[in-house]
């Protein structure tokens, strides 16, 4: 019986995770239809909306803005304190987190999933037993791990730590998975009384570089008395469902409860977990074609995170001008069913991110640190934008579209969430460029210059990617 309500829990739950991860849906090219992609300027943007709650803070962009629209994506930022927990909740589309700052634990709870983390068998009083806690799998992440959350999959974060966890989030709301409201993103908290996170923007489209003022509120204000997924069940249900008294089934409704999404864990959280979270197995990486193993050994433990902060796991380092590193469905085989992937960068001042674009995504880019100037053009060769950008600060690159990079003064790091498991850049500039690609009597015709011109474009800068500027300064960007 036992071997029949395993493989019938893992069978649904194979139902549900292959249904919950999705792909990119064909709205971007309906949006693009109607002049959502349409976008004469892009602008760096900083958070419209900020929600204080008891043990932390969160801040969100407009989704209804043109440039989030164009991408299909939605993004929050939260700041949890020391003892803080983001109460449970899941999402309608796939995201992914990164964390910026902090050390947190997270619960991501797979139905169908065996609870492998049990607590020892403790005897209380003679003939009673109480019940001995049981639960699935917790994870411990820190800066520079990127985490990818499948959709509908309920999750929790806790700062166990001494400083304030920052962690980004890309809400991919243009994917398929998400057949609720088109391009809307939507939280279901499972505890508390939280807010809605996108709640005071989403009935006002934002044109452009329109941004409104941001506005901070504070639960416990005229909100209605519950507001989780069951708060509007009868009372009498739930003491059913859980075999629980009227009294405490009132209590999962949240009714009064005014601590907001993120709560004050006193005393710290007490939970079943082994020495060292970050000793987790690795599974091996699948060659290509090879089917997956047993469903036990890739769902339930399959891994959710990859760290890309740390220096020494950069895959494109240059001394003189920084360094850069990838997520995607490769070394993270989640992604391969969601459908994004991430870039961490680093600039070093006086250095440059040839000019490239994005084949197969849209990329949304995060400032974590310092600033830097960038500039993107569209397919006319119009500039959309042409600024600096700093830390806080998000900026959408719409697929396609034309990109260059420039730390001047300050360095600049950032981490940009791309909506394509294996996105991929083609730069123009640089060893393994387009125009290097091409014979230099193409170029000297379609730039009307002469072949040894061409030759100097195709062979003089031999980097691929990032190029230190301090002994090669490039004239135009030097003259501006």
């Amino acid at each position: 019986m036992d071997k029949t309500y395993f493989l019938l829990s893992l069978s649904i739950f194979l139902v549900f995770f292959h249904g919950s991860l999705g792909r990119r849906t064909d709205r971007p090219c309906q949006q693009q239809q109607h002049g959502q992609c349409q976008l004469d300027r892009l602008n760096a943007l900083r958070p419209d909306d900020r929600i204080k709650c008891e043990a932390g803070v969160i801040e969100s962009w407009d989704p209804n803005h043109d440039q989030f629209q164009c991408a299909g994506v939605a993004v929050v930022r939260r700041t949890i304190e020391p003892n803080g927990l983001l109460l449970p909740s899941y999402t309608n589309a796939p995201q992914l987190v990164y964390i910026v700052q902090g050390k947190v634990l997270t619960g991501t709870l797979m139905p169908g999933c065996p609870e492998t983390f049990q607590e020892s068998q403790e005897s209380r009083g003679q003939g009673s037993r109480r019940f001995q806690d049981q639960h699935q799998k917790v994870r411990q992440f820190r800066e520079g791990d990127v985490i990818a959350l499948p959709a509908g999959v309920a999750h929790w974060f806790f700062n166990e730590g001494n400083e304030p966890v920052v962690a980004v989030s890309v809400i991919d709301v243009a994917n398929s998975v998400n057949q609720l409201d088109v391009l809307s993103p939507r939280n279901f908290y499972l505890a508390g009384n939280p807010e809605d996170e996108f709640r005071q923007v989403q009935d006002q489209p934002r044109r452009h570089g329109e941004q409104q003022t941001g506005r901070e509120s504070y639960r416990g204000h005229g909100q209605q008395q519950c507001n989780n997924v069951f708060c509007g069940m009868d009372t009498r249900f739930l003491a059913e469902a859980f075999n629980i008294n009227e009294q405490v089934a009132r209590r999962l409704q949240g009714e009064s409860d005014r601590r907001g999404n993120i709560v004050r864990v006193k005393g710290g959280l007490q939970i079943v977990r082994p020495p060292s979270l970050r000793q987790e197995e690795q599974i091996q990486q699948q060659r290509p074609g090879e089917h997956f193993n047993a469903l036990e050994e890739t769902m339930c433990t399959m891994r959710i995170g990859e760290n890309i902060g740390d220096p020494s796991r950069a895959d494109v380092f240059t001394p003189e001008a920084g360094r850069i590193s990838t997520v995607n469905s490769h070394n993270l085989p989640i992604l391969r069913y969601i459908h994004l992937s991430a870039e961490r960068g680093v600039l070093y001042n006086e250095a440059m991110m040839v000019p490239h674009w994005n084949l197969n995504a849209h990329s949304i880019i995060y400032a974590i640190r310092g600033q830097a100037r960038i500039q993107v053009v569209d397919h006319s060769g119009r500039t959309v934008f042409d600024g600096e950008m700093r830390e806080g600060q998000v900026l959408t690159v719409p697929q396609n579209f034309a990109v260059v990079k420039r730390a001047e003064q300050n360095s600049f790091e950032w981490v940009s969430f791309k909506t394509n498991g294996n996105a991929m850049i083609s730069p123009l500039a640089g060893r393994t460029s387009t125009i290097r690609a091409m014979p230099a009597e193409v170029l000297a015709n379609a730039f009307r210059i002469s072949v040894e011109e061409a030759r100097r474009i195709k062979f003089e800068r031999q980097e691929t990617t990032l190029v230190g500027l301090r002994s090669s300064r490039s004239g135009s960007w030097a003259e501006t």
